[in-house]
């Protein structure tokens, strides 16, 4: 009989077996290529979020832009969608630095704003700015982002920061873009009396007065900066990417300056997306270009644009 081969001999019975081939337990399997790893599932991405009036804690995904969010939140509380003003993160107090735009980080808790009380002011116009800078949620609300010392709003105690605008002259302005708002407001002629009709955001007991600009209290967290967040989009699939760089964010809080000065409204998302567009353009008159694409329901004036190109592309106090 003739003896078999180191790789003729047969397999011990019930040794192993492996594409029909016999091993000897303990025998190294012969080289080949590496089997494709599979891929890494994606983590699920689950938020905490609260009621900034107070309530227990919920836990909500799969959300891609502003309106999903908020109808999952209004899931959580068993409240209409309609009812969220807008929402802050990793605090519940009416603070306008910690508002929730298109970016989330994935260590941000959600406080929502839920309609409190209505109100009419009657408003006199005096002076061609009424003092006012308006901002939306993104669902269909414009409310109040900040009151300028010393103006016609300022001197109304009864209009507050965090306040939606629901109509202005009876005239119902929900849906309309925070823009759109301000373009309204502006129009009004002078000392022609008009009534704005507001919407506070439900305060719990301990909220502070909304007039200033809320500091940080000891046991508040604040935006992740320079880590992974969730991007919101209007169209298509929310994404993780890296948060913004020091240099990006001093640039886009020029630009979000600007916006006010030039259009009475402020909009960090807004900002940081002509950011973006300015980096990539050579020249003011290309930078003009590619905002009109994109953005052209704005409008925005030659000289914005240039100094928008200047902010970022040229800031003061750059070394050549």
């Amino acid at each position: 009989m003739q003896r078999a081969g180191r790789h003729g001999r047969q397999p011990p019975e019930g040794g192993p077996m492996e594409n029909g081939v016999g091993q000897e337990p303990g025998t190294p399997e012969p080289p080949g290529p590496a089997a494709p790893r599979a891929p890494r599932a994606r983590p699920r991405l689950v938020f905490h979020t609260q009621l900034a009036h107070g309530s227990p804690t919920g836990r909500i995904e799969g959300f891609t832009n502003v309106k999903e969010l908020y109808a999952k939140i209004a899931e959580v509380f068993d409240i209409s969608p309609t009812e969220i003003l807008f929402c802050t993160l990793n605090t519940h107090k009416v603070d306008m630095q910690k508002l929730l735009g298109g970016q989330i980080g994935l260590e941000d808790f959600i406080f929502a704003h839920v309609r409190g009380e209505t109100k009419e002011v009657e408003v006199t116009k005096t002076e061609d700015a009424l003092g006012l800078t308006i901002t939306d949620n993104g669902a269909g609300y414009a409310f109040i982002k900040r009151i300028k010392e010393g103006s016609i709003i300022n001197r109304l105690q009864t209009v507050c920061v965090g306040d939606s605008i629901e109509a202005i002259n009876d005239h119902t302005i929900v849906g309309c873009r925070h823009y759109e708002v301000a373009r309204m407001l502006r129009e009004l002629p002078r000392a022609q009396p008009f009534t704005l009709r507001l919407v506070q955001p439900k305060k719990a007991f301990d909220m502070i007065g909304q007039r200033t600009r809320t500091g940080k209290s000891p046991g508040e967290g604040r935006v992740a900066s320079g880590k992974e967040t969730l991007r919101l989009r209007t169209q298509g699939p929310a994404v993780l990417e890296e948060g913004p760089s020091p240099s990006e964010e001093e640039a886009a809080r020029r630009v979000d300056d600007l916006l006010e000065s030039y259009m009475g409204i402020r909009d960090s998302d807004l900002a940081s997306t002509m950011v973006e567009a300015a980096k990539g353009s050579p020249s003011v008159a290309q930078l003009a270009q590619g905002l009109d694409s994109v953005l052209g329901e704005f409008a925005f004036p030659q000289e914005f644009v240039a100094e928008v190109w200047a902010a970022v592309c040229h800031p003061k106090g750059d070394k050549e």
